[in-house]
């Protein structure tokens, strides 16, 4: 039974069948993995009720964001081992209202975003935080490639598949998930790793990217695709060192 499935109605459910929307593409040779927003703005400075914690930090995901924290280590852990590269994005540590556009519109709390807290609490996790080799993306905007030189990176490493982790699931995730989608990435969301405030649109927008512009897989399929790569490919981890397969 997928996660989606309490929320879609029949209907629903036979319109997509029908016009064979859903299909699995699989992985590709030359994976990256990209970690969205998994900062403690999104989770809070402690595991603890979703309620209790966005009292402190108004876009955290609560106890649900610091399980899909514990589920991206493990991926992340594999991928290292696998030496595939690993992008982590986040918000800059200080916004100004013209960098921050109109996210501040769109929320009654939104001026929150301009106290020290909120900036500070753009650290990514610790439990999850960046390597010396790892790739920090910072970005305004909800898509890890808007603005950014993402896609200048992925072009470097010859990489086709992009392997989607973080939140929110409905904002940061799909953005980002669309995008590639749009630059034509295999684009695969893992679902353990991915997470939102909104527990129904965790689930209509899973099955949403599933039928349109994703595999949305089980992490121990993603660990074991993880654990079958060359590690050969080409992910030079200083300048000059490498070698293409």
């Amino acid at each position: 039974m997928a996660i989606w499935d309490d929320v879609l109605t029949e209907r629903d459910r036979q319109v997509f069948a029908a016009a064979g929307y859903g299909k699995r593409q699989g992985f590709g040779r030359r994976p990256a993995v990209i970690v969205v927003d998994v900062n403690y703005n999104f989770v809070g400075d402690v595991p603890e009720p979703i309620l209790d914690s966005i009292k402190k930090y108004r876009n955290s995901c609560g106890e649900e964001g610091w399980q899909g924290v514990g589920q991206i280590r493990r991926l992340l852990d594999a991928a290292r081992a696998a030496r595939v590269t690993i992008f982590y994005s986040t918000a800059p540590s200080r916004q100004t209202a013209v960098t921050a556009g109109r996210w501040h519109g769109k929320n009654s709390r939104g001026t929150e975003d301009f106290h020290s807290q909120a900036q500070d609490g753009n650290e990514i996790v610790r439990e999850i935080g960046p390597h010396d080799n790892d790739i920090v993306i910072l970005k305004d905007k909800p898509s890890v490639f808007f603005g950014t030189p993402l896609m200048s990176y992925l072009h470097e490493l010859q990489v086709d598949t992009l392997l989607i982790t973080g939140t929110t699931t409905s904002g940061c995730v799909r953005a980002t998930v669309v995008d590639a989608f749009s630059y034509n990435f295999k684009v695969v969301v893992v679902e353990e790793c991915v997470f939102d405030r909104g527990q129904t649109s965790h689930r209509v927008n899973l099955f949403d990217m599933q039928a349109k512009y994703a595999d949305v897989v089980p992490l121990e399929a993603v660990l074991g695709y993880l654990d079958e790569l060359s590690r050969e490919l080409y992910a030079p981890q200083s300048p000059g060192i490498g070698a293409r397969a």
